[in-house]
């Protein structure tokens, strides 16, 4: 199969979010559906429950002018989830918030201690990524304990109490949207293989499952490889080199981020393949607009990395002010192609 570069354009979807803060209301105002709930003076405020589109509004600023100070817990500051900081930051300076940003380098142990230290440190609210998103349950436990505003942002924990909001995007639509494209791309035919992220953390579960249900729906596209590369690029590169050696005849990798993707790049090259092969990824990072516009990359899904930071500190205030906000506040994904690249440089 020769490599094409035609990749059509998802319509965008406009988003607006109308309010964000604490989640719930009392158990009489909670709407059985999740929807919203009239409080006093007729206005409708966000229910447990309920889920929210986010678009960047005006800079939210602490009502009793206390000087907050925020800690944010990370798994990894990598290349994307540094761009999700520098979000968060621009936000904690706008909005005159100190912010405290720590990385447990990939330890779920060493996250929850950094956790308890801001615990301790007394901080008026903490943001969350988490490293393991099937085990929030003591993070949730001691923050909320605490009385502390807790915010999940970019990761969302398996289990997500209703009173506790998470600021990030669907990664099922991630999945959807780059096998949609690599589908049509390859005419509803060919052997797939999927490069999974760490398989705790639901963004590469649901990713991945979002590629297989694009496959499943089309008779002609198999998958016949899965393997996790837990993010990273030369674990792409090794796992690709890996399948190229077993002699089995790829036509399609759809991978759970560029991180991957890239690496999978680098493989095919050295194999002389890559123009045998359709690539997709996920996160529109700048290495990954770099591959397109070469033509190596057909195409990725932008996460709105800075958006989903700034939303995090938006909602940790929200909390602390004591106003309404959803259990979910949905950034969403657009996919990217060499059609519409321009946009998201």
């Amino acid at each position: 199969m020769t490599r094409l570069l035609k990749v059509g354009i998802a319509a965008a979807v406009a988003f607006t979010l109308t309010a964000c803060g604490t989640t719930a209301g009392t158990p009489e105002e909670t709407p059985a559906d999740g929807g919203t709930t009239t409080q006093a003076g007729g206005s409708e405020a966000p229910a447990a429950g309920a889920t929210e589109e986010y678009e960047p509004g005006d800079v939210v600023t602490p009502k009793d002018g206390k000087k907050l100070k925020i800690g944010a817990a990370f798994p990894i500051l990598d290349q994307f989830l540094q761009t999700v900081a520098d979000g968060m930051q621009a936000r904690a300076d706008e909005a005159g918030v100190e912010l405290v940003v720590v990385s447990a380098q990939e330890r779920a142990d060493v996250q929850l201690s950094q956790i308890e230290n801001f615990i301790s440190q007394g901080m008026d609210a903490i943001i969350v990524l988490p490293q393991d998103t099937d085990a929030t349950d003591p993070i949730t436990s001691a923050v909320t304990a605490a009385d502390i505003p807790l915010v999940y942002v970019n990761r969302r924990p398996a289990a997500l109490p209703p009173e506790v909001p998470y600021v990030g995007s669907d990664s099922l639509i991630a999945g959807h949207l780059q096998m949609e494209a690599l589908g049509e791309l390859a005419g509803w035919e060919g052997n797939v293989a999927i490069l999974q992220g760490d398989p705790s953390q639901e963004a590469a579960q649901m990713r991945t499952q979002g590629c297989k249900d694009i496959i499943e729906e089309h008779e002609g596209l198999n998958l016949i490889r899965e393997q996790a590369g837990n993010w990273y690029r030369d674990r792409g590169l090794a796992i690709t080199e890996n399948w190229i050696q077993s002699g089995d005849k790829i036509d399609i990798i759809c991978s759970n981020n560029d991180e991957m993707a890239l690496g999978a790049i680098q493989a095919l090259k050295a194999a002389g393949q890559l123009e045998d092969v359709l690539i997709g990824g996920v996160d529109a990072t700048s290495d990954a607009l770099v591959a397109m516009e070469a033509g190596e990359l057909e195409v990725t899904v932008f996460q709105d990395a800075k958006g989903q930071g700034a939303g995090g500190v938006d909602t940790a205030i929200k909390l602390h002010n004591g106003d309404p906000v959803p259990s979910v506040i949905d950034v969403p994904y657009l996919l990217v192609t060499p059609e519409n690249i321009d946009e998201f440089k």
